[in-house]
């Protein structure tokens, strides 16, 4: 397990400790063995029902039974990892972890709960740096449909595409910004379930409702579900949030069929 801590979720297990418990793993059905009512999207072996981005070069790869990523895919084009099926309404479940965060993120804003961001009194946006990995759930076959995972305080599961949208109203930014911060710290297995009804979403991470019945506008009705690439090097060294996660315990749970 990594030592670097995304900042929320290392003060999350020291209060943890401080009571006594100890941290642990996502609780629930053995590696992808798809539960009651639910369909595997990855069978634990290969890419089977998955589109590898074409010439990745093998960053992409099945490990021990999880999907693994280095963030370095050699894709020209999109570097996500999609699956081959179109999906409309769904329950997702999905569990990651974020293996290391290599990379120090010096713009990291302090985002308030109707997701603008906070300003100090020259009205100059507040911004932190800390260590920082990020991907997200792609969903409906357009990165701005995306579940985000990464280290930021807010918490994962906030939506980027509409949160940071000038052109939506501030409701609709409002229901894309996480209610609460409910990561593991880096190392840890977290679990998604997502939710999508028509263009309606609600996110549950671990156990905790992030993301309730928000509104995504304009969202297609139809799409592939995705892992999304993030990150890029330069000289070596990396230049933005690199993609450093794990993927496993991947169902879904089609609606009206």
């Amino acid at each position: 397990m990594s030592k670097t801590f995304c900042v929320a979720s290392a003060i999350l297990i020291l209060i943890g400790q401080a009571r006594g418990e100890e941290p642990s793993a996502i609780a629930g059905t053995g590696d992808n063995v798809q539960p009651p009512g639910f369909t595997a999207l990855f069978n634990g072996r290969d890419f089977s029902g998955w589109k590898v981005p074409q010439g990745d070069g093998g960053h992409w790869k099945v490990l021990n039974g999880v999907i693994d990523y280095d963030a370095q895919s050699e894709a020209k084009g999109d570097k996500s990892l999609w699956t081959v099926r179109e999906f409309g309404d769904f329950v997702l479940r999905v569990d990651w972890r974020i293996k290391e965060t290599p990379y120090v993120n010096p713009r990291i804003p302090y985002i308030l709960p109707d997701g603008t961001h906070a300003r100090d009194i020259h009205g100059k946006v507040m911004q932190l740096a800390l260590p920082d990995s990020d991907s997200g759930i792609l969903l409906r076959g357009s990165g701005k449909n995306q579940v985000n995972i990464w280290c930021w305080p807010i918490g994962s599961g906030e939506l980027w595409g509409y949160r940071t949208d000038p052109r939506q109203p501030p409701e609709v930014r409002a229901a894309a910004t996480p209610r609460t911060q409910a990561d593991k710290p880096v190392g840890e297995w977290n679990r998604f379930e997502i939710t999508l009804r028509a263009d309606r979403l609600t996110v549950v991470l671990n156990g905790k409702t992030v993301i309730e019945n928000a509104k995504m506008p304009g969202i297609a009705p139809i799409g592939s579900v995705g892992l999304q690439h993030h990150g890029g090097k330069r000289d070596g060294k990396w230049v933005s949030p690199p993609a450093l996660l794990q993927f496993r315990n991947i169902f879904i749970k089609e609606i009206g069929k």
